[in-house]
């Protein structure tokens, strides 16, 4: 989980160092307006850095209330732990009104909580999509963990 969480920081770093770029193909493809554009990096920046510190948080086991150590009738009481797992392949399909924003949130969600990902961008805006995998992957995440998924033409 500590390594999820700082392949997501060091993407979010990334993208802030990436702004003006990702503003700019924001406003090219998506035709978003220079003030909504940064907003929009922000926002992504934002649930990369978000989805980082709940990896830590909730992937940690944590030990369940109950009869963890008392004796009963000279029987040690049992210990119980809940582990949060990986559920398999998620399909993130990003809307054409928030590329990034969304597209990003949805990505590291399941990447945090060790998924792997399938990811479709709305067929308007794939360019933000193929740099923001891009993005990801120079961050750390494994290829085969996050794909790229184009439709047809794109």
């Amino acid at each position: 989980m500590t390594e999820r969480a700082t392949m997501l920081r060091h993407a979010a770093d990334a993208l802030q160092a990436e702004l003006p770029r990702f503003s700019a193909l924001l406003v090219k493809e998506a035709f978003k307006t220079w003030h909504d554009a940064v907003g929009e990096v922000r926002e992504a920046i934002d649930f990369l850095r978000y989805y980082a510190a709940q990896a830590e948080r909730i992937m940690q086991p944590q030990t369940m209330p109950g009869m963890q150590g008392h004796t009963v009738l000279g029987v040690t009481g049992e210990s119980n732990e809940l582990r949060l797992t990986a559920r398999g392949p998620w399909v993130c399909i990003s809307p054409w009104n928030f590329p990034l924003a969304i597209f990003m949130g949805q990505v590291a969600a399941a990447l945090a909580t060790g998924n792997t990902v399938l990811a479709k961008p709305a067929e308007q805006t794939p360019g933000v999509a193929l740099e923001a995998v891009k993005l990801l992957h120079a961050a750390g995440v494994p290829a085969d963990a996050l794909q790229l998924l184009h439709g047809p033409g794109d």
